[in-house]
């Protein structure tokens, strides 16, 4: 499997590390780290993570890696998209 960070989880990764490197910017390089080595986990277990039960897609997953919410898609038997990265205190959008 190959895991691909689309451009919106890209921003939204780069979003969250402007934000706390406001404060802190060692602890800003933590967070966008622990972000990407969880995603290298679905290399090897691509259904690690649970389904978003609001979407009805059993193909798009998340990831908890707390406080964050990392939602990606299985595409085919190869790829799977990192789609989006966001707080858990956030609403999720109504379609991804």
């Amino acid at each position: 499997m190959r895991v691909i960070w689309t451009p919106e989880a890209q921003a939204h990764l780069d979003g969250i590390y402007q934000y706390i490197a406001r404060d802190t910017p060692f602890y800003a390089r933590q967070t966008v780290d622990k972000l990407t080595r969880r995603s290298e986990q679905l290399n090897r277990h691509p259904r690690s993570g649970r389904p978003i039960l609001q979407y009805e897609d059993d193909n798009l997953r998340e990831l908890i890696v707390y406080p964050y919410r990392l939602i990606y898609r299985l595409k085919g038997d190869d790829i799977i998209d990192v789609i989006a990265v966001f707080h858990g205190a956030q609403q999720l959008p109504d379609s991804l």
